[in-house]
């Protein structure tokens, strides 16, 4: 092994001819290592990329600790030893040099062990070679690599949060999709702030972290020295790219905000045909500068938001026009009802993921009707949009008016569906019109199409009643089927009538059975107050969500105070009947003493009589009369009903004239009366108080 101490080396035995020659056109050297004797043999090239001169090294491995320094020595016989050990028959590794003027350079090293029959190893031959052009090129291409992937990150960014916003539908959806943990923080910003053109001002809607809002800047005039406002007037985006920029070009800002430790920001305008809607920054605490990719990436963005913010500002004007539609068309107050709790509610549609407007054509009404009567109405437009609103408004005025006019329940609903269907549209309306008697509990109720109502008792037990019905308002009157049939239903004291709009029933997956089983077990474990079991129902529909809005009503008949009555009687006299008048007569005479109004009675069969003869005498049609007892039986109330709508006038009867005393005597024998058009005819009526010894006499016939 001593010839190779004097500089010639041997390769092994499968190394190509003339390697020498060839390591040297790759500007590699190469080292031949004995162990056993503990020197390396180095040929020229090997010294050259050790920047040693021949003369200097003396063929001992721990000479070149000169050129290579304590740390990188170590980590390089670490790895040799490694190889030694574990039986490997080759290693390589990468390790820094200092040269004589002082720089340092990456150097590679690949050993071939040779090892004895034993596995001893004795020798190893390697190549060496200056790396420091190899690594610099691969971090190159690492940067690059970085810089791409980075680049690929920053584009899915904005691709994802383009697509987030695509389903924004308000301002604060936009804004809450640009907080999201998968929105613009993934771009390395730390604060983002947004503001809105309006009226010559930028008024912030978006203010950071907690603790950044600096005061005064909520609303800012456009000409005023912040980067929104300049953005703005320029339409041109501004990156700051140092602190130091930053407090220079915006001396009044930079004070307030240098505990967020910015380094770089980046504000842009928010342009919608050429024309600003706000701005937006982001504000950056890790980074200086912008690559031209990154400038031009979040410009796109904002073009983005800017376009998504254009469509949520729109619908929420057209939001706030709708509900005001809505608003308006409902009535602005409910009246209270004597002897009844009233409860309503309305709740908008909340149609997630369209454009759609958060409004419909469902309303409800309480009327209130001559006698102490009230008629509740529920009804549901076909549609969700403002033409549905509008259609509703007119439908509801005219429902009201006729019910004001005194017409049957049938008749309302036929008169309402033939406004419905000569109304220039295509809509047509369910509804359901229900009208309480509440001194007698009697309630009329006609079917248009609509669900059936609910009836609580007073024991909280809830059931569903099942209407006879016609069909949807509109619809009746184009196929000439204009029938609504009425039924009545009997409200007790401690009672409660639900009429609500499907959107409280429909549930997605179930049908309209299952539905109504579920609100009728809600009703039932609902709270006792109308008022709260109301909300609850609303509340559970909010909460529930869906894509349709919610109608409710809610008639309470109470119970010690509601005004509870003995009765009501009724007899209808046909002209020319004298059996029919005689029966009549017997009906008001049997009530009046049976209802405890004997001191009166004389008074009350006069007046109905002389009602009842006009009503025969002066039309051609039949009479109605209708006996009621008010207020617990302290009044009495006869109503005598024709089909002539000419109104009955006071004459002169003369000194010796029988005729033309009829008015005279209602207006000197009753508390009270008055005359109510009843559809086409109708209706006059008079009332009586009853004394209270009379009540309290024992009801007895004469």
């Amino acid at each position: 092994m001593a010839d190779r101490g004097a500089g010639t080396m041997s390769l092994p035995d499968d190394w190509p001819d003339h390697a020498n020659a060839i390591l040297a056109l790759n500007r590699m050297g190469s080292f031949d290592w004995d162990l056993d004797a503990g020197l390396m043999v180095m040929d020229a090239q090997a010294h050259a990329i050790f920047d040693i001169l021949p003369e200097e090294y003396d063929d001992r491995p721990e000479t070149l600790a000169v050129r290579v320094p304590p740390n990188e020595a170590r980590r390089l016989d670490a790895t040799v030893s490694q190889a030694l050990k574990d039986g490997s028959e080759n290693y390589g590794a990468y390790f820094r040099i200092r040269r004589r003027d002082g720089t340092q350079q990456w150097t590679h090293t690949q050993g071939y062990i040779r090892r004895d029959e034993t596995g001893r190893p004795r020798r190893i031959i390697g190549v060496v070679r200056d790396a420091t052009q190899e690594l610099a090129d691969i971090a190159t291409r690492r940067e690059r690599l970085e810089q791409d992937t980075a680049l690929r990150e920053q584009t899915n960014v904005v691709q994802l949060t383009t697509a987030a916003l695509a389903h924004a539908r308000t301002v604060q959806d936009v804004i809450d999709v640009l907080k999201d943990t998968h929105g613009l923080t993934h771009l390395g910003a730390t604060s983002l702030v947004m503001g809105l053109v309006e009226a010559g001002r930028v008024r912030l809607i978006a203010e950071g972290p907690a603790g950044s809002f600096v005061a005064g800047t909520d609303v800012t005039g456009i000409d005023e020295p912040y980067p929104m406002n300049e953005v703005v007037r320029t339409l041109s985006p501004r990156f700051i790219e140092s602190p130091e920029e930053f407090a220079a070009g915006y001396p009044i800002l930079w004070p307030h905000i240098t505990d967020l430790r910015i380094t770089s920001a980046a504000y842009l305008p928010l342009i919608v045909q050429a024309r600003p809607i706000g701005a937006m920054g982001l504000l950056y605490n890790d980074r200086r500068g912008f690559t031209a990719e990154e400038r031009n990436i979040l410009v796109a963005l904002g073009s983005s938001i800017a376009q998504s913010l254009q469509r949520a500002m729109f619908y929420e004007q057209e939001k706030d026009i709708a509900q005001g539609l809505q608003q308006a068309m409902l009535p602005r107050t409910i009246p209270s009802v004597r002897g009844a709790d009233v409860a309503v509610r309305y709740r908008a549609a909340a149609i997630g993921g369209s454009q759609g407007r958060d409004i419909g054509g469902d309303w409800y009404d309480l009327i209130p009707l001559p006698g102490g009567r009230v008629g509740a109405v529920i009804g549901d437009v076909q549609g969700h949009d403002t033409h549905a609103a509008a259609v509703m408004g007119q439908l509801r005025i005219v429902l009201r008016a006729y019910a004001a006019e005194g017409h049957t329940p049938a008749t309302v609903m036929a008169r309402a569906s033939v406004f419905l269907h000569e109304l220039d549209t295509d809509r047509f309306a369910t509804c359901l019109y229900a009208e309480a008697d509440l001194a007698t509990g009697v309630v009329q109720v006609v079917r248009a199409g609509h669900i059936d109502p609910l009836l609580r008792h007073a024991d909280r037990s809830c059931r569903r009643i099942p209407v006879p019905g016609g069909l949807p308002l509109g619809l009746s009157a184009e196929f000439g089927s204009l029938e609504y049939p009425v039924s009545t239903v009997e409200l007790d004291p401690g009672h409660t009538l639900l009429l609500c709009t499907d959107g409280l029933v429909e549930m997605p997956g179930s049908d309209l059975d299952d539905g109504m089983r579920t609100l009728t077990a809600l009703i039932a474990s609902g709270p006792e107050d109308v008022r709260r079991l109301a909300d609850m129902l609303i509340d559970l529909a909010e909460e529930r969500g869906g894509d349709d809005d919610v109608a409710l009503l809610l008639l309470h008949r109470r119970g010690l105070d509601a005004p509870v009555g003995g009765g009501r009687l009724q007899q209808h006299v046909a002209p020319g009947d004298p059996e029919a008048l005689h029966e009549a007569r017997h009906m008001v005479r049997a009530a009046v003493h049976t209802w405890g109004a004997r001191d009166r009675a004389d008074e009350i069969e006069l007046i109905a009589d002389e009602l009842i003869t006009n009503a025969l005498m002066h039309t051609e049609g039949a009479a109605i009369v209708t006996l009621r007892a008010l207020a617990g039986g302290r009044r009495l109330r006869v109503e005598v009903e024709d089909s002539s709508s000419a109104l009955p006038r006071r004459r002169e009867a003369g000194e010796s004239g029988v005729s033309g005393r009829g008015l005279l005597l209602v207006d000197l024998l009753t508390d009270d009366w008055g005359v109510e058009a009843r559809g086409g005819g109708k209706c006059v009526w008079c009332e009586f108080d009853v004394p209270e010894s009379d009540r309290r006499r024992p009801n007895r016939r004469r």
